[in-house]
Formats: C-alpha cells, structure tokens, sequence
C-alpha cells in the first residue's frame, strides 16, 4: 500500500530527471569505449603490442576505480548536481583532447584523466535517480537510465566504422564537443532532491561524514558479498568491453566495423530489453517479497554465465549472437537492481559513497583483466579460453548473492 501512494505522488520532473541522465550516460560508456573499436588504426598510429593497447583501457579503469569512492562521498556530502555537471564537463573535454594525442604517453595520460572524470558520474547519478524515484518505480527508472549506457556501448562500436571512413580521431573530437555543450545545459535543467523524506533516510539531519559511511557500509556483511560479487562482474564486463570487438574479429573472419558493431550491439540489445524486463518484474515482485529485486540478479547470471561460455566455445557466429543476446539480458537484470539492492542493505545516506566502492573495486580488478588478457593473448592464449574462465567465474560469484541480508521493511525498498 505504501508503495502505491508513493509512485501516485511521484512528480513527473522525476522522469524528466531519468531523460536527462538518460543523454549523459549515453556519452558516459560511448565516449569511454570508442578506443576498443579503434584498435587497428590506434596499434598502427603508434606502433602499440596488444599488452599497450590493453593498457590504454586499464589506465582509465585503474584511476576511475581509485577516484569512484571519492566521488559518491562528494555526491553523499555535497550536491549531486554539481558532481554530475563537473564530470561530464571534465570528461567531454579530455575526450576532445583524446583526438589531439600525438604519442602513447600522451594517450595514457588522456585515459587516466578520463577515468577520474568519470568515476564521480555513475554513483552520483544513480543515487539521484534512486532519490526522486522510490517504491514501484525505483528500479524501473534505474534500469531506463541504464538504457543509455548500453546506447553508448552499441553506437561505439560504430568507432571501427568512424576510423575507416573520418579517421580514429575524428570520433574523440566531435562526441567530446557534444558532451561539453551538453554539461552547459545539465548545469540549467538539474535539481538535486535532498527532502526525500523515506526511511532510509530516517537519520538524514545526521551530517554526513567519512567516518559515518565507512562504519555504516563495512560493518555490514552483505555489502562484503556485493563488493566480491561486483568485483567478478567487473572482471568479466571488462573482458567484453575491451577485447570482444577482437575476439569476433579473429574467430569469425569479420571486418573492423561488423566485428565492432557486433561486439557492442547484440549484448546492448539483450540489455535493453533485461532492463526493462528486470525492472518492470523486480519493482512488483518486491512489494510481495523484499527480495525479489536480488533474486532477479540472481536469476539473470544463473542464465547469462552458461550463455558466455557457450558464446566462448562455439564456431558458429549465429549461436554467438543468440548467447551474447541472453548475455546481455543478464546484465540488464543486474543493472536495474544493484543500486535499489545497495539500498536495501546500507543507510541512504551513503548510497553513492557505496556504490563508489563497488565501483573501485570492480574497475581495478576489471582494468588488470583487460592487461592480462592482452599479455595472454601475446603469448597466444586464445581469448576463448580466458571467456570460458569468466563464465564459470560469474556463476559462481552470482550463487554467493544468495547470503545477502536486506531491510525487511517493504517502507526501505
């Protein structure tokens, strides 16, 4: 019942919220993943092994992790607002400035500053969005936001085909002006919403402090779980993002551009429908049983890992589109719960500050994979087998989500 008055108040600026984070985080995973389609013309341009060319991806994953918690505290202590202008502002530029790189050194440090640009956006945004949308339709909003990201992963696959007909640094310049214009716009449009007014902010007039959320958050075991859990998911995410456009390429005799576009669009498809499909059933299935918004995570990786290995053992390209489908599918229905979950298990008033940790941990640990996988594949390990790995890495990690503690109280979803 409560969950119904809340979603009949809800104001309608609260979607409108949803759109606008909707364009940032479309540019948010399009600007960050443009290079992985790229990879020919970039290993070319400045003579990089596979081990280089994989470190480009896990500089930016190293200094968005270390800065991730950083930025959700700032979110949690100051505005989240002004944290979400900044970093698209900062990352929109470095982006522009990505397409000047005259050498390796100067390409690393670009990717580096990208990654702490962007590791204030996702915590702050999600945490905003959770903000205004509450009850039946928090995990629905979350997982629309989420459609953008996987709009930006599908259309950077559209970097290999960028590169063969502008050049590669034709697609660093223009979405990077894109997004500077856009942070002006952000900067008039947003409005934090602080008077939420729920009982997971019941203790909201205590300050928050660094102290507060490192004793809140890490005196609870099932954020432990989550952060282990988050770790894989990075791990085997970041394995995807970075070398699947080669992977395809490799395996299925496809061109630059169809191995790109492949790598990022069918996933992106299975996702999109995962989270609206994941958010739709989560948000009603948990007004019957609190747990229902982790029992969809966990029944998405119990489909979507055996689907990943398949994708990673077959030869036929059209089972891989079907596995990389329900991959993708999976995902989505993680993706339109982890943030409603995180507020099930800690204080909302250090939401962002937590899913900062997910993040540092999962982007380290999901950088040093994207190197290794490249220094594997120099020593001609087939990156078959490093899929396969994650697979079985992915279940088991997703079993371990069945130890989660959460808030009882339907009033805290």
């Amino acid at each position: 019942m409560e969950n119904k008055t809340l979603s009949a108040k809800l104001n309608p600026y609260a979607w409108l919220v949803v759109g606008l984070l909707w364009i940032v985080a479309f540019l948010n995973y399009l600007d960050r993943i443009l290079i992985t389609s790229m990879r020919d013309p970039i290993v070319a341009d400045f003579g990089l092994t596979d081990a280089q060319f994989g470190l480009l991806t896990s500089v930016f994953l190293w200094s968005y992790g270390f800065l991730s918690p950083f930025g959700g505290y700032f979110a949690d202590r100051y505005s989240r607002k002004q944290v979400i202008v900044f970093s698209v502002f900062i990352w929109s530029a470095v982006t522009l400035w990505t397409g000047y790189a005259t050498s390796f050194g100067e390409m690393l440090t670009a990717r580096l500053l990208m990654g702490v640009s962007e590791a204030c956006y996702i915590p702050a945004a999600l945490a905003l969005i959770t903000d205004y949308h509450r009850g039946r339709t928090r995990s629905l909003a979350t997982g629309l936001h989420m459609t953008g990201l996987y709009a930006g992963l599908a259309l950077g696959g559209l970097g290999g085909y960028i590169a063969e007909a502008y050049g590669w640094r034709a697609g660093f310049h223009l979405f990077g002006a894109i997004g500077i214009v856009y942070a002006l716009i952000l900067a008039y449009f947003l409005k934090d919403n602080r008077n939420t007014g729920g009982e997971e902010e019941q203790h909201s007039a205590q300050p928050v402090s660094v102290s507060g959320a490192l004793s809140n958050l890490f005196s609870a075991r099932s954020f432990y779980i989550l952060l282990l859990y988050f770790a894989v998911l990075g791990m085997v995410n970041w394995l995807v993002y970075g070398w699947l456009p080669t992977f395809l390429k490799e395996h299925f005799s496809l061109d630059l551009g169809e191995a790109g576009i492949s790598a990022t669009g069918y996933i992106q498809v299975g996702s999109f429908a995962g989270v609206l499909l994941g958010g739709f059933i989560a948000d009603r299935w948990t007004a019957i049983n609190p747990r229902g918004r982790l029992y969809m995570v966990i029944i998405g990786f119990l489909i979507g890992a055996p689907f990943l290995y398949l994708m990673a053992s077959t030869g036929v390209f059209a089972i891989a589109i079907v596995a990389m489908l329900f991959f993708g599918l999976a995902r989505g229905f993680n993706d339109a719960n982890l943030m409603p979950i995180l507020r099930q298990v800690a204080d909302g008033r250090y939401v962002a500050t937590g899913y900062g940790f997910l993040n540092f941990l999962s982007t380290i640990i999901g950088g040093l994979m994207v190197y290794v996988g490249g220094a594997l594949k120099d020593a001609q390990i087939d990156l078959s087998v490093i899929y396969q790995v994650s697979a079985v890495a992915m279940l088991l990690a997703t079993l371990s989500l069945f130890a989660v503690k959460i808030k009882k109280s339907i009033n805290s979803q």
